[in-house]
């Protein structure tokens, strides 16, 4: 392929990401706005021109005046599409969504990355009792969650009818914490990490971020590669874990920062190591120490390993922290609260201006 018809299929490929995301038909206007937050600057007649030879293709379909929608070729094709592109969408998404973490610790608001997974309504109740001992090992980022019906909104997506979103705090809350505290974080693998005696011995598997177009801990929990509630029950297993390494001299701010997380039920660490020594056999480089952060999707793998079926999105939106709810106050409860958690959800108009100027900030 030459250099031109990849950087035409490289902004094809971008448009059919912006109309996947979109709430309904989207105009020229629309969409090239959408390319100028993915950091691609297009104009509204080029992306005519695009769309034109996009509907040709069976691509995109017009529905109204200047309005296009993603078809299901065009679904298929963005799945398909230019794997190369997408090598180290783990490491930049891990990157963004640090840098649009807003979340303040004394005051304990503003926003925070979370993990969606979409659960079978009628079984959502089941998948509790299954997460509960999960959360009380504290195998978790953080016992606060959000849930939300089929038909409203979690983020920018919204949840197939049917289903139930279960919002996970995810690991990169803490990447996020630190690079507002100052402390650089080198985000390097996703992994199993084996548990002997609820002690962390090594990482069976590994995954570099900057080599993957996929989240590790997703691929891990779909090739039923943990065993997260025997870990919770007797001690022994594999859990979902990250690698990361900070500058020695950040070691006395990681550690407050740790601190003022716990205070706000947000932890994620789960073992420190020291100046340049390899972590549960993790070589770690010169003056660095390697952390090693809890998966916050380990609740919703013991889920999968029960057998019920759960489709997750890690690292997949930003919610503000104080419409996250204990996730102990679901047990038993589901039903009653449901009015207050969906009362708490973002209305999708503040989230997506939330978005535009972060984004907008971003590429400043």
């Amino acid at each position: 392929m030459s250099f031109e018809s990849h950087d035409v299929e490289r902004k094809v490929y971008s448009i059919l990401k912006v109309l996947k995301n979109s709430q309904g038909a989207s105009g020229s206007t629309v969409i090239a706005r959408g390319l100028k937050e993915l950091g691609i600057k297009l104009g509204e007649r080029a992306v005519r021109y695009h769309l034109k030879l996009m509907d040709e293709r069976g691509l995109t379909q017009l529905v109204r005046r200047d309005g296009r929608v993603i078809t299901d070729l065009g679904m298929e094709e963005l799945k398909r599409a230019l794997v190369a592109d997408k090598v180290g969408f783990a490491i930049s998404r891990i990157e963004l969504l640090a840098f649009q973490t807003t979340f303040n610790w004394n005051k304990h608001t503003g926003y925070i990355p979370v993990n969606i997974s979409f659960l079978p309504k009628d079984k959502f109740n089941k998948a509790l009792q299954f997460m509960k001992p999960i959360f009380q090992a504290g195998l978790c980022v953080s016992d606060l969650v959000a849930v939300v019906e089929g038909g409203e909104y979690i983020g920018e997506t919204i949840v197939p009818e049917g289903k139930i979103a279960l919002a996970t705090v995810c690991s990169v809350a803490v990447n996020g914490a630190l690079l507002k505290a100052g402390v650089p974080v080198d985000s390097r693998f996703g992994g199993i990490l084996q548990i002997q005696n609820r002690q962390c011995i090594r990482f069976t598997e590994l995954i570099h971020y900057a080599g993957s177009s996929l989240d590790p801990s997703e691929v891990f929990v779909r090739a039923n590669m943990t065993s997260v509630a025997q870990v919770a029950k007797n001690g022994n297993g594999e859990i979902l874990a990250n690698f990361r390494e900070i500058p020695a001299m950040c070691r006395s701010i990681t550690e407050e920062v740790s601190e003022k997380l716990k205070e706000a039920r947000l932890g994620g660490f789960y073992l420190m190591g020291n100046v340049s020594e390899p972590v549960c056999e993790i070589s770690v480089n010169l003056n660095r120490i390697g952390i090693i952060l809890i998966g916050g999707l380990n609740p919703v793998a013991a889920v999968h390993e029960a057998g019920i079926p759960v489709e997750n999105h890690a690292m997949s939106a930003l919610i503000e922290y104080r419409n996250l709810v204990k996730f102990d106050t679901l047990i038993g409860e589901t039903n009653q609260i449901w009015g207050n958690i969906n009362k708490k959800s973002t209305d999708i108009s503040r989230r997506k201006e939330y978005s535009r100027k972060e984004l907008s900030r971003t590429s400043s």
